[in-house]
């Protein structure tokens, strides 16, 4: 839901030749993003429908003026999402006014403005009801990512792409990238170039050009790529390619903690990513590190005893030096929640701290002066099917923490779609629809958010967005994963309670909605 909103009752008939126009002072950079965004928007609400009908008599909507006000097209984090999108009910011509500050804040405009259109299969033409609008937008949060995992199972390009292009339905902009694992390594590092032996095939990777041109899918649609590199645990892939990195050929994880050439790997990896992944952090991971590897290792354990230090130490010694290595690449470092929760004092005061163990987290984090992005596992885990929709929309970040200061230190929150038991055939399915009840938790106003005793009417919403993602060729699943084998009920559920719920959202008082919902 838009910060604020006003609607009228005057439909508009949206011309087949639809135009664009953009100005803005010194915008220049911007131009080609935004034109490309257009067409896409164009084709989304056409929808490969026939627009063959007739113009005559009805108010048509001949284009859509653009204003940014700011030039260039970098894509740097927390850049200005909001803007402002008008729709007149009359004038000759009659054009739809976009105002925002970035291309990027444009971008999530044109999002808004193909979700107010829809095909007309009276007249054959491309309708938008309820004119005039008025929409003023802009995100609560500066973070709102999904992760996707390409270790548990490979995923192709196009459907990396194809759930990039799916997150900006939703306004979703940040895609956490988990590449590597300990299942398998499937990315190029120029730098030590044996370590994709670890893929799970010759088929099954991704070359640093294509790296590059995920990246730059991603950033055309404001969207930002957080790469991820787990040390020192999750990593016994590193070593079919380099079996040194492994403390020994029958203990191989975590990374060998006493090998200054597990460092090198490191740096290297770190750099090469600096060249293709221009986000501002990085995500070391340093998770779930069980260290028994290095005690059970002599090697290790003799050069712990050198060292005087306790697997606890070597497990902070990794990790801090890890983030100095992300550091003198030019990155800010993200971190799991569990080297907050073994050493918090000692990591860089900069680190931002990902929370996914449960609630309570984010609270203890900030009061602690550091960033906290939100994922607890029991609300918003898309893995976890037995979470429903609801139970994603009402994880609130900032839960306990009431200090407005401490409130700006959670940068936002991020949906995880791990891989363990999907791929290919089915990760848009298990992703959506939840992903959008998070969505909407981390773009809307707090005030504006539906409360618990309003989740009928909130439904019906959310069943709508579900068609609409499945007209657009996203294959959504139902709100509820746990009836997802259901499929009648559930391709019912999509075509009566879904468009019917859309008009009688608009139509019917609340009373009638939640009545019609029982």
């Amino acid at each position: 839901m838009p910060k604020s909103v006003s609607k009228g009752e005057q439909t508009l008939h949206v011309s087949r030749d639809l135009k664009m126009t953009a100005e803005g002072s010194n915008y220049a950079d911007g131009k080609a993003i935004l034109k490309d965004a257009f067409q896409r928007m164009v084709t989304l609400i056409e929808l490969d429908h026939v627009i063959n009908g007739s113009y005559q008599g009805l108010p048509l909507l001949a284009s859509v003026n653009v204003v940014v006000h700011l030039p260039g097209d970098e894509l740097n984090f927390g850049v200005d999402e909001s803007y402002n999108l008008s729709v007149p009910a009359t004038g000759n011509p009659i054009y739809a006014q976009i105002e925002a500050q970035t291309v990027f804040g444009a971008l999530h405009a044109l999002e808004t403005f193909s979700q107010l259109c829809n095909f007309d299969f009276t007249s054959r033409l491309i309708e938008l009801p309820s004119a005039p609008w008025a929409i003023t937008d802009m995100p609560r949060f500066a973070y709102r990512g999904l992760l996707i995992d390409t270790s548990r199972h490979y995923l192709p390009v196009p459907v990396i792409k194809s759930v990039i292009d799916s997150m900006t339905y939703s306004k979703l902009n940040v895609l956490h990238w988990h590449i590597v694992d300990e299942q398998s390594f499937p990315i190029e590092i120029p730098s030590y170039p044996k370590l994709w032996n670890g893929a799970y095939s010759y088929s099954e990777r991704y070359t640093m050009d294509d790296a590059i041109d995920i990246v730059q899918y991603a950033e055309k649609r404001g969207v930002n790529i957080l790469a991820e590199i787990d040390v020192p645990g999750h990593a016994l892939s590193w070593g079919v390619g380099y079996p040194s990195l492994w403390p020994s050929a029958t203990c191989k994880e975590p990374l060998d903690v006493s090998s200054e050439s597990t460092f090198q790997v490191i740096n290297g990896i770190l750099s090469d990513f600096s060249k293709v992944f221009k986000f501002k952090f990085v995500h070391l991971g340093g998770d779930e590190v069980n260290t028994s590897c290095w005690t059970s290792t002599p090697r290790v354990k003799a050069w712990l005893t050198q060292h005087g230090m306790k697997e606890s130490d070597a497990y902070r010694y990794f990790v801090l030096r890890a983030q100095k290595i992300a550091k003198s690449h030019g990155y800010e470092v993200i971190n799991w929640e569990e080297t907050f929760n073994n050493f918090g004092d000692k990591l860089d005061r900069r680190t931002v701290v990902h929370n996914w163990l449960g609630g309570g987290v984010a609270e203890k984090v900030v009061a602690a002066g550091l960033r906290c992005v939100v994922s607890n596992q029991d609300k918003w885990y898309l893995d976890h099917l037995e979470v429903t929709w609801d139970g994603f929309y009402m994880n609130e970040p900032l839960k306990n923490i009431k200090n407005p200061e401490q409130q700006k230190l959670v940068l936002g929150g991020e949906v995880c779609m791990w891989g363990e038991h999907i791929d290919a055939s089915d990760i848009q399915q298990t992703i959506w629809p939840r992903a959008a009840a998070a969505a909407e938790r981390l773009w809307t106003p707090f005030e504006k958010l539906s409360k618990e005793w309003e989740i009928p009417v909130l439904s019906t919403r959310l069943a709508r967005f579900r068609c609409l993602l499945n007209h657009r060729g996203i294959a959504a699943g139902p709100g509820n994963m746990l009836n997802a084998s259901s499929t009648d009920q559930s391709k019912e559920s999509c075509a009566r309670r879904g468009l019917q719920g859309a008009k009688l959202s608009s139509d019917k008082t609340e009373e009638e909605v939640k009545t019609n919902e029982v």
